[in-house]
């Protein structure tokens, strides 16, 4: 089976693939440490609207190492919250 794992819950964006569970096929991750270094936190608006900019490159990278296509997931796995 392979999962496409999707995290945005705080300040980065990351997208994984696994393969049975236990395989990293791949691991991209997105800090916005320069996003939000200036206001010495982190600015859920922010965060946000950086999500929605950068969640398709994370998972069409994370795609592409892996070698697959998204029609080869068998499930997408992501955070709520």
């Amino acid at each position: 089976m392979l999962v496409l794992g999707l995290e945005t819950s705080c300040d980065e964006t990351a997208a994984a693939v696994l393969k049975d569970g236990d395989t990293i096929l791949s691991n991209i991750i997105n800090d916005q440490i320069d996003i939000h270094s200036e206001y010495g936190g982190i600015v859920p608006e922010l965060a946000g609207r950086s999500h929605n900019e950068r969640v398709h490159r994370v998972i069409k990278e994370s795609l592409q190492k892996a070698d697959l296509h998204l029609r080869d997931i068998d499930l997408i796995a992501v955070t709520m919250g």
